[in-house]
């Protein structure tokens, strides 16, 4: 297998490296490929998540963690310098086959170094009951793309926080991440981290290939889909926001809010509020197409709504939908 290098040790965005994947099967001639990389502390949603489902995105903000979504499928995953990234690039175009003989190479490299590793349904690599190595696969015109995490180490409570998203009711069609327990090859192996990087680049390459500086400018083009919102947001599948509140003097409320990208949709409003207007053309209509935001909603109202929801303030009806 040809080991795929770069001309630098620069550390680079998440998302150069899943451009890089690209570029290596479009441009490099070989039947299998292989490369490590480390990024700053980001996460990584699937192709089908609902962004919102699954990234704590006030904590990553807070934190500096970057979110990026990639083109496989599969669950979220948190990354940083403490863990190292696989990338598997072949010709061979079966998905089973391709799962099945580079989750076997990863499970033999770990054997290697004495871990009691084993496979786990199609995707994981595990240590025991608990998890080391989670993959993802997809394809691409005569390749099959393979990568995924290897957990020598992490900051838990960015991973922790970063990917258990905020105490809000969803529903949604997005794939749900399964947050399993995991474990740290650094607890089963005598090695450091650049120690073991340096193991598996010589248990599974018997070559290097060296990328030129031109070839890294063609990947930070092509890296440029990966970074649009476009990429990020225009795969996030609606969902439904479900706020309730009681509004003393008025009423219970369950408002139902489909979203998507933070923009409203509909909204559907139940309770046993009185209602003496006309509340789809009057109050609900004028909320389509306006952004989930305190300022936006009162903006695109009437001052008064109480001739609509008898004794509902303005103010109130807001909170209900943005607290």
């Amino acid at each position: 297998m040809l080991y795929i290098a770069l001309p630098d040790k620069q550390v680079r965005r998440l998302s150069f490296y899943l451009a890089m994947e690209e570029y290596v099967a479009n441009n490099v001639k070989a039947d299998d490929c292989f490369f490590m990389w480390q990024v700053e502390p980001s996460v990584i949603f699937g192709r089908n998540q609902l962004i919102e489902n699954e990234v704590n995105l006030e904590f990553c903000r807070k934190h500096h963690i970057q979110t990026y979504r990639r083109k496989s499928g599969g669950g979220c995953v948190y990354a940083d310098m403490n863990n190292v990234m696989f990338s598997y690039i072949t010709t061979e175009e079966q998905v089973g086959f391709t799962f099945n003989r580079y989750i076997n190479m990863v499970v033999n490299t770990l054997q290697r170094l004495g871990v009691d590793a084993s496979p786990s349904g199609r995707n994981d690599v595990m240590v025991g009951n608990k998890k080391v190595s989670g993959n993802a696969f997809y394809k691409i015109a005569g390749h099959s793309i393979v990568h995924g995490t290897m957990l020598f180490d992490t900051d838990m409570l960015n991973m922790a926080g970063a990917i258990t998203p905020p105490d809000t009711k969803l529903i949604s069609k997005g794939v749900k991440s399964i947050h399993q327990r995991v474990d740290f090859l650094k607890n089963h192996v005598k090695l450091t981290l650049p120690e073991f990087m340096a193991f598996v680049h010589d248990h599974l390459c018997e070559e290097d290939y060296m990328l030129s500086e031109e070839d890294v400018k063609q990947i930070e083009v092509m890296e440029q889909e990966y970074l649009s919102d476009e990429f990020i947001y225009g795969k996030n599948p609606r969902y439904t926001l479900i706020k309730k509140r009681r509004i003393e003097g008025v009423g219970e409320f369950e408002a139902r809010i489909e979203l998507k990208n933070g923009i409203i949709k509909s909204v559907n409003l139940m309770g046993d509020f009185f209602l003496i207007g006309d509340l789809d053309n009057g109050l609900l209509n004028k909320l389509k197409g306006v952004p989930l935001e305190a300022g936006a909603i009162s903006r695109i109202l009437p001052d008064r709504i109480d001739d609509i929801i008898m004794n509902l303030l303005k103010v109130d009806f807001i909170l209900l939908l943005t607290d």
